[in-house]
């Protein structure tokens, strides 16, 4: 499916993140992909990352989450077992990379759901192959 896009934390961080250099290319990123009806599709360990990014600003941690659960635009994908297991296959496959667990659990979902696209400012959604990262310039 093609109207679907991952949603890394690194994105959604800089997004929601003021200071970011940036981030007033993320909120435009963000209502492109809202015009055109994009469905945002992302992991509980993403979540996770998140809201751990904005653990000191209790306002940013209510801000995210209500950005995020139970908004109809996003699909929080359940990690399967076999998604653990690819996922545990792709560290391993790439001992030279810095792939974190959640990067991985990532990949794996997108790989079982066919999508082919990224939200992402994390160099390792380039590195993995394979993916279209949104933006397009971003090392």
């Amino acid at each position: 499916m093609t109207n679907r896009v991952f949603l890394d934390a690194s994105f959604w961080v800089t997004y929601r993140s003021e200071n970011e250099a940036h981030q007033p290319e993320a909120a435009d990123i963000v209502r492109e992909l809202l015009l055109r009806h994009i469905q945002f599709v992302t992991t509980l360990p993403v979540l996770c990352e998140i809201h751990a990014a904005f653990s000191r600003n209790s306002r940013k941690r209510a801000l995210v989450l209500g950005d995020l659960w139970q908004n109809p635009v996003v699909k929080i994908e359940e990690i399967t077992h076999r998604d653990q297991t690819t996922a545990m296959e792709i560290l391993r496959l790439h001992p030279d990379k810095t792939y974190s667990l959640c990067d991985a659990l990532s990949f794996a979902v997108m790989r079982r759901l066919g999508v082919s696209r990224a939200a992402s400012y994390d160099k390792h959604f380039r590195q993995i192959g394979g993916i279209d990262v949104i933006p397009l310039h971003y090392p």
